[in-house]
């Protein structure tokens, strides 16, 4: 059984609650990760500790624990014409843009909602936030 410590290999899907599947690790190429290191969201953990080798058991998480609530501020409007013309953007691309944090400049990713002659509005939001997680997990081995 999974104990806090172990070294476990897993193979999981992720799925949105309208059944979208965001990210899949499959048995052929599973994902090895010592519990207690927090290489999981703790509540996925949590819910593993007791497992067997080869038990399957689904964990819904909540926004909070996974990739953080949706912030209306991360959704902005850029009128860059040139930017545009030069780009060609379209609702669904995700451009690197620059940006500053802190007094330094970073490049993140930005999702593009919605494109005029002279706006794009895009979304600094991570795909994912804002969304209950759903984690099918299955137990490949563990390793004490």
């Amino acid at each position: 059984m999974i104990q806090q410590n172990d070294t476990v290999t897993l193979s999981f899907t992720g799925t949105l609650d309208n059944g979208e599947v965001f990210m899949v690790v499959s048995p052929d190429e599973p994902l090895t990760v010592r519990f207690g290191n927090l290489e999981l969201p703790p509540s996925v953990e949590q819910a593993l500790i007791g497992m067997n080798s080869g038990e399957t058991r689904k964990v819904r998480i909540s926004p909070d624990e996974g990739f953080g609530p949706r912030q209306k501020e991360l959704v902005q409007v850029i009128t860059n014409k040139e930017m545009i013309d030069k780009l060609k953007p379209k609702p669904g691309m995700v451009l690197s843009l620059k940006t500053e944090k802190d007094g330094r400049e970073l490049m993140v990713p930005a999702t593009v909602l919605r494109v005029t002659d002279s706006e794009v509005e895009v979304d600094y939001n991570h795909p994912l936030a804002g969304h209950h997680l759903t984690y099918t997990v299955t137990v490949i081995n563990i390793e004490r």
